[in-house]
């Protein structure tokens, strides 16, 4: 029998879930198959509506070989697991002879821990163990939430936390799971032969397709203990979010709260002389992070200095005291010392990577109202780490709606630690970039508007002029506004004033409600707009007529307070590269992308994209910026965008009261 072609496969696929075969997702699948038959690497941008799952995953499964799918939301791993991947196999199935096997794959502390649910958690003041099913009140919300995934444990086939529905707070969650630090291992666990987390792994194993997230894949990559099976062809979805992820992975913090913990779950196992030099040390630390104001520490201040070696140095002695006491016993470990260890490991390493002073660091005071200070460590870039680890041993795709920024590959290619495409050299990995469209005509279905007559937004200052024009903007559309903010403040100041000045129109404000409840509200009706900061200029998906208007109120470089972002921007100009553009103005290029990315979600959709900032129209890096967006039809003519939002809601309007016209 012959081998099926590509498109033979595509085609049944595609037929398979009701979708339509588009030019840009055939070009993608070809490129994909030519990038793994190659050994090669591909990044694909992917315009919303192409149908990228099935442009990656049917030559991922024609390949035959194991392949690891990571994604940056939980929303796309449902989606491919219980949507995409069964129906994509059932429809290869008779063309490939064979029935690929699919798995999803998650870090240790998503799975119920049936030691720590049944036995019971440590404790933080000095009772020691406690039942937390008895010591939480069943009238409570915590006790309720606890009865529910008692109940759970006994129904539930994978002990995936996002199985669990309605879901449970993280204070519940966290007293039935662990981390991977503080498991006991699946040989010493009186409940390793029934644990989740390891029958989740053993499934993979024997998976040909993994689907993960992208902190397990940074996991995988930082730690050197392989967590995802062996595998050829590692795709990477929502590609344009992995750095971000990869350095939060990465990032290391101490709270005095963290280490006074640790300083409790030890003294239970060691002798007092430990115990009193680790609670010295935390207690140093803690009087001294009550002074600490927030900000980039370029050298490490002498009285930091200090405490964190004596931090470092207490947990290690506390550490060879736990682990000499283990091995003296020769009793297996149990759950209450596992979870002391664990918390003054985490408290040594983070202590003595700053006392280490990396270069390739960048450390910070962080205050927060709630929890106070802390401080935090990060690497300066993670360019390198990807480089070695990612793209060596595999053929790696990366595919998302937003990687050509500023017209080309390279900005984004670089964060990845890639050289510009087309560079030679033997240990240079090869890569291209393909942009394989959209099935949207965006100079027909929007508008990008910049209100160039605006004055130019001062950080904190008084925006009086922006919100006359948001005023007018809404009520042109109707309505069915979406508002992007650069900050939280921002977006309720603008709530509290518009609600006095528009109260026809409902406002919806981030924080106010669940992210999903306010979607699905603001969804429901046409009037109703929703503002809101950094979750909704990515996830927010509403087609039709409810998002007939997506406003920015400015460009969203990063504060310039930001110590991670500045030191980033500061070493790209040491070594003789433009610091802002690398940095700034990539970092804000990628979230204008995906914000004017929420206003086409269909064929159908019109609408107007609103940049509330001048500097669009007038600097010398509005051409970057414009070149990242979707390729909408430009004007800064505030009349005639008031004209065309009016006849979008006209026509809107006239489509709704047709339709509740021949509802039954």
């Amino acid at each position: 029998m012959t081998k099926p072609s590509l498109p033979e496969l595509l085609h049944a696929a595609v037929a398979a879930v009701g979708g339509t075969e588009r030019p840009g997702q055939v070009a993608m699948a070809q490129a994909v198959a030519d990038a793994v038959d190659d050994g090669s690497h591909l990044l694909v941008q992917a315009g919303t509506g192409t149908g990228k799952s099935l442009g990656y995953l049917v030559p991922a499964l024609a390949h035959g070989e194991p392949v690891v799918v990571a994604t940056a939301t939980l929303a796309l791993q449902r989606q491919l697991v219980e949507r995409d991947l069964p129906r994509t196999v059932e429809a290869l199935h008779p063309l490939l002879r064979r029935r690929p096997e699919f798995a999803m794959l998650k870090g240790r502390s998503n799975y119920l821990c049936l030691h720590r649910l049944h036995e019971g958690v440590p404790q933080d003041d000095e009772d020691g163990l406690f039942d937390p099913f008895e010591a939480a009140a069943p009238t409570s919300k915590l006790g309720q939430d606890l009865l529910r995934l008692r109940d759970w444990a006994d129904e539930t086939e994978t002990g995936d936390r996002d199985d669990l529905t309605p879901g449970v707070s993280d204070r519940a969650w966290s007293q039935v799971s662990v981390s991977s630090r503080e498991c006991l291992g699946a040989t010493k666990c009186p409940y390793g032969a029934e644990c989740f987390a390891e029958m989740a792994r053993e499934r993979a194993k024997l998976a040909e397709v993994i689907v993960t997230n992208h902190a397990l894949l940074a996991i995988d990559a930082i730690e050197g203990a392989p967590v995802l099976p062996p595998h050829e062809v590692l795709i990477v979805d929502e590609a344009h979010e992995l750095v971000s992820r990869v350095t939060g992975v990465a990032t290391g913090e101490l709270t005095p709260g963290q280490v006074n913990r640790a300083v409790r779950r030890a003294a239970k196992f060691v002798d007092e002389k430990v115990a009193d030099q680790l609670q010295t040390a935390a207690e140093g630390f803690e009087r001294l992070m009550e002074l600490a104001l927030p900000g980039r520490l370029e050298e490490i201040p002498e009285d930091l200095g200090y405490a964190l070696m004596a931090l470092r140095d207490a947990a290690r002695a506390v550490i060879s005291a736990l682990t000499a006491a283990r091995d003296r016993s020769g009793e297996d470990e149990d759950a209450v010392r596992r979870q002391a260890l664990a918390s003054v490991e985490t408290v040594h390493d983070v202590a003595e990577r700053i006392s280490n002073g990396s270069e390739w660091d960048v450390v910070w005071y962080e205050r927060h109202d709630r929890f106070g200070a802390s401080v935090r460590v990060a690497p300066l870039s993670v360019s390198g780490l990807l480089r070695e680890k990612l793209f060596t041993d595999r053929s790696v795709v990366l595919t998302s709606a937003t990687l050509k920024l500023g017209g080309d590959f390279n900005g984004v290619a670089a964060s990845l630690g890639l050289a510009p495409e087309g560079t030679q050299g033997d240990d240079v990995p090869r890569w291209k970039g393909v942009d394989v469209g959209s099935p949207f005509d965006y100079r027909k279905q929007g508008i990008l508007y910049v209100a160039r007559h605006l004055s130019r937004p001062a950080r904190d200052g008084d925006r009086a002029d922006m919100l006359d024009e948001l005023t007018e903007l809404i009520q042109a559309a109707g309505g069915r506004t979406l508002g992007l903010f650069s900050s939280m403040r921002a977006a309720q100041l603008a709530a509290e004033e518009l609600r006095t000045r528009i109260p026809e129109y409902p406002i919806l404000l981030q924080g106010e409600e669940t992210l999903g409840e306010l979607i699905k509200n603001f969804a429901a009706d046409p009037r109703t707009c929703l503002f809101g900061t950094l979750s909704l200029w990515q996830g927010v998906d509403v087609p039709g007529p409810s998002c007939q208007l997506v406003v920015m109120d400015k460009i969203p470089f990063p504060r310039p307070d930001d110590p991670l972002m500045s030191a980033r921007q500061k070493a790209v100009e040491e070594a003789g590269g433009n610091g802002f553009m690398a940095v700034a103005a990539t970092h804000a290029a990628l979230l204008m992308a995906q914000g004017a990315g929420r206003l086409v979600r269909a064929s159908g959709d019109r609408g107007v994209v609103a940049v509330l900032d001048p500097r669009l129209a007038t600097a010398r890096y509005g051409g970057f910026l414009k070149a990242s967006l979707p390729d909408f039809w430009y004007t800064t003519d505030r009349h005639q965008v008031r004209k065309s939002l009016a006849a979008i809601d006209a026509a809107a309007r006239q489509a709704e009261g047709a339709s509740a016209q021949t509802a039954p």
